[in-house]
């Protein structure tokens, strides 16, 4: 929802709310239009509505709208939330009565005349009253803050289904691309007089990830033991290329259990690495550590490039702009990506929280 229309549904409520009062005020001085010094009645009577009716109002407004519904209410703790609404009410019927008992001992105010805002005799009735009214403000901040979040949530569903489904296709064509088949496939048919048994086994991992990138990646969310396997998978293919040993570096630590990621979250950094590493005999020219700790999963990715061979690469592109912009919709403000780029090393940092 646009930041101008939230806050005109603001301004809109307390002009309501002004309007309400003014309409009451009126109402109450109607009928006594004959008695004198009546414009310096309805002043004393604006300033005593202002910390009768506006100061709880406000207090439990701002609160309700910046605290409570955030914290508590949209985390569906509806008992807590519940509780220190009431709390709230209270404290800004308790600091509006306080100011008003000041400022008119002070002699800034007077009581209200008979019929109106009773004295200290009833000051019991005077704070329930007030708490009322906070409790009611308090409602209607809640009302607006979850009717605004609930809009919000409609467009950032349908901005995320579009964006995954965007790099869904962008990343199926990269997946797919007739470079790595042709590649892979060639690769595998050599094996075949070498070793059949070895290249069949390269043939089910490759028919695995085609498997994996057409019908497993569907859902919002899939076991991140899926993804390190696919991963696994990957890098195997990768190796058939090369003869040496320590190309790839691919650790795991932590328990993996029952920890879900959102789909193909790691596997395009992954991927970015093997198209960029320009020298297949250097060592651990590509390391990939996959770190589960206790409420997030760290990815560290790194890969190195020879300069005598070829110039350094830029990473840029729709590729990964698509990636980053799916990271921010599902793990906004949750998620951390840093990167670190130098003449002979290209490193990504990303951290997620599970599930």
């Amino acid at each position: 929802m646009k930041r101008s229309f939230v806050i005109l549904l603001n301004i809109g409520f307390w002009a309501c709310y002004f309007i309400m009062i003014t309409i009451m005020l009126a109402v109450y001085y109607r009928s006594s239009l004959h008695v004198t010094n009546q414009e310096s009645r309805i002043i004393n009577a604006l300033k005593n509505l202002f910390f009768f009716a506006f100061i709880p109002s406000i207090i439990s407004y701002v609160l309700n709208y910046f605290l409570l519904f955030p914290k508590y209410l949209q985390q569906k703790k509806y008992l807590l939330s519940t509780v220190f609404g009431i709390f709230i009410s209270v404290g800004a019927a308790l600091i509006g009565y306080i100011l008003l008992r000041v400022y008119i001992e002070s002699g800034n105010l007077q009581d209200m005349d008979q019929g109106g805002k009773p004295g200290r005799s009833t000051a019991g009735i005077v704070i329930l009253a007030m708490t009322l009214i906070g409790l009611i403000s308090g409602t209607v901040a809640l009302i607006i803050r979850g009717f605004i979040t609930w809009v919000n949530e409609i467009k950032i569903k349908e901005i995320l289904t579009e964006k995954n489904h965007e790099m869904e296709m962008a990343l199926i064509k990269s997946q797919l691309d007739p470079h790595l088949l042709f590649n892979t496939i060639n690769n595998i048919d050599a094996l075949i007089l070498k070793d059949s048994a070895v290249a069949s086994d390269y043939l089910n991992k490759l028919s695995d990830i085609m498997r994996f990138i057409l019908y497993e990646t569907k859902g919002d969310r899939i076991p991140l033991s899926k993804e390190i396997e696919y991963i696994d998978k990957y890098i195997a293919l990768q190796k058939i290329r090369t003869a040496n040993e320590n190309y790839v570096h691919f650790t795991v630590t932590g328990i993996i259990g029952e920890v879900s990621i959102a789909p193909m979250v790691f596997i395009p950094f992954i991927e970015n690495a093997f198209k960029h590493a320009n020298n297949k005999k250097m060592e651990n020219a590509i390391t990939v550590n996959i770190h589960i700790m206790y409420n997030t999963i760290q990815l560290v990715c790194e890969n190195k490039f020879d300069t005598k061979m070829a110039v350094s690469p830029t990473y840029g592109g729709l590729g990964n702009e698509l990636i980053e912009k799916r990271l921010q919709l599902i793990y906004a403000g949750k998620h951390s990506l840093n990167v670190t780029k130098t003449n002979e090393r290209y490193c990504i940092n990303l951290t997620i929280p599970h599930g």
